[in-house]
């Protein structure tokens, strides 16, 4: 796979470095963080279709490809060729057009913020996981000091959250990382905690410049830092206008520090608090009285939730819940089972189908699914098929109707899937063997469902009635004599950049329609090239000449337009050979077949003269 080839492909079609305005990646997907959304209006197909590219979504305020567990190569390439060509120049422009507003918004800052930090506590939350089953089968005891040091370990991401997403608030808010990682490392300085202790334990109070300090810990929290940190977003550049540019080194950090102090401990980290523990409590009440419901939304829901890029929104929720009162019930239950269930819906469809490639990729996004990374199986099958996405919501909401009852709970932020099953081991194993048998009904729910609604008859691969139903035959589309395209003097055809296919140099310069088609591609000024579609889904590019697009459309005469449906044997072109040769141009005639990545195998079955309509290429299905 050429990375570097489709990064380059990604970056011309957002409209430049000049509209990122950031870019990160997670598991599968290049997140792209634009200025102007308008500008990929025209190029998300032209990415969607491109090799390594399993769907392109905008949501939540990114554009997001999906390239699967490969994403770390592309985003590097990508990185590399946006620095290079990165400039300021028009970007202040852009930050003042841009205007995101409601939910969108949110669910960017969300998602900018957590997504950095999930790594660290998804590591963190396995080896916690670790330690528990070893010490439950006694293969480590509690009480040794290589128990206490990796313990301790596993607790740290918790104990210094405010650090950790100080520091990715402050990437996402455009404000000073360090200072912020300052503000949050405050709240739970060791001298602080102390004093907090002192005060609860005297019954005295704890002031700052006279205003009362709430006497609160704050290790393990989300919400103060958070807060924090967005009003610091204001209050810096506010700052910044004030202090001349000479003294912004220093004096900058000195006012903020100055004026978040006292906001944070009296009014900001308290406030924060109060919130967290008022969601937390809110999700207590909901599992009271309805806890069933929560797995059985999220089970069923998690597909859509993922494609808006809300489910960050709830990963949030989940955290501060982790952190409040060490288990959550509001993301791991239902999408572990949500992605088992994409997983056996994906499994289905490879079962199932006679495609080669289809039946590959349904078994390789499957297992990946299972394992908790959805994207690849939600945008390559699931979504692309319908019926399987429906599949795997009918198995994921059963699996968490189950968990909802039995009031399964996940007690390490990890993600979901097979391999995460240790964060579910609670005081007992129960909690384990219930997550275990939700997982299975998911799966084989979702599994056996797919099978029985099989893929719908208007999405299954094209194949040509007429020729047993496993190759097509391409006639050709002029007379002359057959060239490999490696000989083309053009490294663009010759390495097959636009296609397979062969080449043909005319003998009187007349191109027919090779099959009953749509012309999707032509352009009526330069009239050198015509890209058809037949109603099997072959897609082919007939290109006559080489770099005759400087000719502007001399030495051709058109029979079609854009659009426009033909039927085999009709006359589509004429170029007048003598007359493109003499102005120093190739009239070498490629014949490609753009979307050979949708067929086995494409063949050239002539050789040496061949005449118009005469068999060209076989197609294997």
């Amino acid at each position: 796979m050429n990375w570097e080839k489709l990064a380059k492909i990604i970056l011309n079609e957002v409209g430049g470095s000049i509209n990122v305005e950031n870019v990160t990646h997670c598991a599968t997907r290049l997140r792209l963080t634009l200025y102007d959304d308008s500008k990929i209006s025209n190029g998300v197909k032209k990415i969607e279709n491109s090799d390594g590219v399993l769907g392109v979504v905008n949501q939540g305020g990114q554009l997001q490809i999906v390239v699967g567990n490969d994403v770390p190569l592309l985003y590097d390439q990508f990185v590399k060729l946006y620095k290079q060509n990165d400039s300021n120049t028009g970007k202040k422009e852009l930050e003042k057009k841009k205007s995101k507003k409601g939910i969108k918004s949110v669910l960017d800052i969300i998602s900018g913020i957590f997504l950095p930090v999930i790594p660290a506590m998804a590591g963190s939350g396995m080896l916690k996981a670790l330690l528990t089953v070893i010490s439950i089968f006694g293969w480590i005891s509690k009480t040794s000091q290589t128990y206490i040091i990796l313990n301790f370990v596993s607790d740290t991401v918790f104990y210094f959250l405010p650090v950790l997403l100080a520091h990715s608030a402050a990437i996402k808010l455009k404000t000073n990382p360090y200072v912020s990682m300052v503000i949050g490392a405050m709240l739970i300085n060791p001298t602080f905690v102390q004093m907090v202790q002192a005060a609860i334990k005297n019954g005295s109070e704890i002031r700052l410049f006279g205003l009362p300090v709430t006497k609160g810990t704050y290790s393990s929290s989300v919400v103060p830092i958070l807060l924090a940190i967005w009003v610091m977003s204001y209050v810096e550049p506010i700052v910044n206008k004030i202090v001349p540019k000479v003294m912004r080194l220093i004096f900058t950090p000195l006012f903020v520090l100055l004026i978040m102090t006292p906001l944070t401990f009296v009014i900001i980290a308290p406030m924060g608090a109060w919130l967290g523990d008022g969601l937390a409590e809110i999700i207590t009440w909901i599992n009271g009285y309805a806890g069933w419901a929560i797995p059985l939304i999220v089970g069923a829901l998690s597909p859509l939730l993922v494609m808006t890029g809300m489910h960050y929104a709830l990963i949030s929720v989940a955290i501060n819940n982790l952190a409040k009162v060490g288990w959550e019930n509001i993301v791991g239950p239902g999408m572990l089972v949500s992605n088992v269930a994409q997983g056996g819906a994906a499994l289905a469809v490879a079962t199932k189908t006679k495609d080669k490639k289809l039946k590959a990729l349904g078994i390789s996004t499957g297992i990946s699914a299972v394992l908790g990374i959805t994207e690849p199986a939600l945008y390559g099958i699931n979504l692309r098929y319908r019926k399987p996405l429906i599949s795997a919501m009918i198995g994921g909401g059963l699996g968490g109707l189950f968990l909802g009852i039995l009031n399964v709970r996940r007690f390490q932020q990890v993600p979901p899937g097979l391999l995460s099953l240790p964060s579910f081991i609670g005081n007992d194993l129960n909690n384990l063997w219930f997550a275990i048998i939700g997982l299975i009904i998911a799966f084989v729910s979702s599994y056996f469902i797919q099978l029985f609604l099989n893929i719908p008859d208007d999405l299954k691969p094209k194949v040509d009635k007429k020729s047993n139903l496993s190759t097509i035959n391409i006639k050709a589309p002029l007379s002359g004599e057959i060239e490999s395209l490696q000989d083309v003097n053009d490294i663009v055809f010759a390495q097959g950049m636009m296609g397979r296919g062969t080449a043909i140099f005319p003998s009187d310069g007349k191109i027919y329609a090779p099959f009953d088609a749509e012309i999707k591609a032509f352009n009526s000024d330069t009239k050198h090239a015509i890209g058809l579609v037949s109603k099997e889904g072959v897609e082919l590019l007939i290109h006559c000449g080489l770099n005759t697009v400087k000719l502007k459309g001399i030495g051709y005469k058109a029979h079609i337009k854009q659009g426009q449906k033909v039927k085999q044997g009709d006359l589509l072109l004429e170029m007048d050979v003598t007359s493109i040769k003499s102005q120093g141009f190739d009239p070498i005639t490629m014949v490609l077949l753009t979307n050979y990545k949708n067929f086995s195998s494409v063949k050239v079955i002539a050789k040496d003269k061949i005449n118009y309509l005469g068999d060209l290429l076989q197609i294997e299905v």
